[in-house]
């Protein structure tokens, strides 16, 4: 990738979260961030799938563009919309006790380290729409299904939870219905599965695009963040701080992050 390029992607995506702590501050929501992060990542990724030089296979290009595209516009609408209800995320909230004073500032330098993690995942988007070998192949094949499963797959999580939210009666119970039956977290599941699609537009087997391969990174990124940093242990966090036992019975049954058999 362009020198010049990655700068200023880097530059971009840290002004974006710059705004996004911004917004934060004016609204005192959080829930804007994650917005605003959203559609960062589709705006710029979209931006480097067309960036001069001129990608080898424009169909390529332009089926990344497509996919982060319909993908940012599917997640950043959709938190945007939950935001503009209010409430507050419980993951910024939690923050927000634990660092008191220190908020503020502690939320701006956090809020750089999305940015770095934007443009891993930005870098990868370049990586594959720059991949010179013939399109379509098989692996162009299966990324587009992968990722059309994969934000379907996301936004019927969404519409159960919140069809679950309106029809709750008792605090202490749990969505346990489609999706939800066989993951606790499938929304940040099929969020790790789109980006898996990366790397299979990256990667050329024949070695003439053997920086390909570094597009791995966008999963690998993504499943630690959603399974071990950002996603599943804060919120869970908070609700077992909430809800207690009746989480811990939750978590026996039902698998945190892949979805798999129930252990009733």
């Amino acid at each position: 990738m362009e020198i010049a390029h990655f700068v200023f992607l880097a530059a971009g995506l840290s002004l974006a979260m710059t705004l996004a702590w911004c917004v934060q501050r004016r609204t005192g929501s959080s829930g804007w961030i994650d917005a605003i992060w959203s559609f960062s990542v589709g705006g710029f990724g979209v931006l480097s799938a067309f960036a001069p030089p001129p990608a080898p296979q424009e169909g390529r290009a332009l089926l990344v563009a497509c996919l982060v595209g319909l993908w940012a516009l599917r997640l950043g609408s959709h938190i945007a919309l939950r935001s503009s209800r209010g409430g507050e995320d419980p993951r910024y909230a939690d923050l927000a006790k634990q660092w008191g004073e220190a908020f503020p500032r502690r939320l701006l330098l956090f809020l750089q380290v999305q940015a770095l993690a934007a443009l891993v995942l930005v870098a990868a988007l370049r990586l594959a729409a720059t991949n010179p070998a013939p399109f379509p192949g098989p692996a162009d094949v299966l990324a587009l299904i992968i990722a059309l499963i994969a934000v379907a797959g996301e936004s019927l999580a969404d519409a159960q939870l919140q069809r679950f939210r309106r029809r709750q009666s008792d605090r202490n119970s749990f969505c346990e219905s489609g999706l939800w039956r066989w993951s606790r977290h499938p929304n940040y599941f099929f969020e790790w599965l789109f980006w898996l699609a990366c790397p299979l537009l990256a990667i050329d087997l024949s070695g003439n695009h053997p920086c390909g391969w570094l597009a791995l990174a966008a999963p690998a990124l993504m499943y630690v963040l959603l399974a071990h940093v950002s996603g599943v242990p804060p919120l869970e966090a908070h609700m077992l701080a909430s809800r207690g036992e009746s989480f811990r019975a939750l978590q026996r049954r039902v698998n945190a992050f892949f979805p798999g058999p129930r252990h009733e």
